[in-house]
């Protein structure tokens, strides 16, 4: 029975994927910004809930832009999640463009990118976040630069939030957890790590028992006069602090 509900739930999740792609491809030229950020947080929504996962969100998210907010990283569904929550513009690895559907998903949620094989391409990515931030954009970057296993966080990276700097917007923190709905437990099913792949970690969120997906924002703070590793290292503590918080 649970294998057959997992495949029950990827048919469904498959054909509302397809939805939206249609839609990036046929509504959204037609579409104002605003009627597309809403969009996009209707669409991770649902596409949560056909998964067996609950979106619980403590805190305030932004309410507007320019903000940059920093998250940790556990899983592909991070992304789902914190779209659901509030929708933002992700910097992702630059090869997820070309993956089918999930490239145009992510074309059409506003998402920049960076080739992180090359140490340069921050220097570029950092200019494109600051033209968007200065634009009014709410952009998320997971500053660990990589996915952890959920229970610690890993060292975060200082170069991306020279664009909050050198834009002037505020960094909001933020915390995502992902639990057994019945236990409270974390869980390790949305885990995405060392050998996991996205197809075994996506088989595993669908056979687990319900989920939530706890994202928990933090209190914006100025960006005027930071020295960005400074900052790195206290929004790391920050981070650690609402994750804590969301047991």
């Amino acid at each position: 029975m649970q294998s057959l509900s997992a495949v029950l739930k990827l048919v469904s999740a498959l054909a509302h994927a397809h939805v939206g792609w249609w839609t990036i491809r046929s509504k959204f030229p037609k579409l104002s910004q605003a009627e597309r950020e809403q969009q996009v947080q209707a669409w991770a929504a649902r596409m949560l809930a056909i998964m067996g996962v609950r979106l619980v969100v403590q805190g305030t998210p932004p309410g507007g832009g320019p903000v940059l907010v920093v998250s940790n990283h556990v899983s592909w569904l991070d992304i789902l999640t914190v779209h659901a929550a509030r929708h933002v513009r992700f910097v992702s690895k630059s090869n997820v463009q070309d993956w089918p559907l999930i490239g145009t998903l992510a074309n059409g949620a506003g998402t920049l990118y960076i080739e992180r094989e090359r140490r340069r391409d921050a220097l570029r990515v950092v200019h494109s976040m600051t033209e968007a931030l200065s634009g009014g954009d709410v952009i998320a970057v997971f500053p660990e630069g990589t996915t952890g296993d959920g229970s610690t966080l890993l060292p975060f990276h200082a170069n991306l939030l020279q664009a909050a700097i050198s834009s002037g917007a505020p960094v909001q923190p933020m915390a995502l957890r992902f639990t057994d709905a019945a236990s409270g437990e974390t869980s390790l099913a949305p885990r995405y790590i060392d050998d996991d792949n996205l197809a075994t970690s996506l088989w595993k969120v669908l056979k687990a028992p319900p989920l939530l997906a706890i994202v928990r924002f933090g209190e914006p703070q100025p960006s005027w006069g930071r020295d960005r590793r400074a900052w790195a290292l206290s929004l790391h503590a920050d981070v650690q602090a609402l994750w804590r918080e969301t047991h």
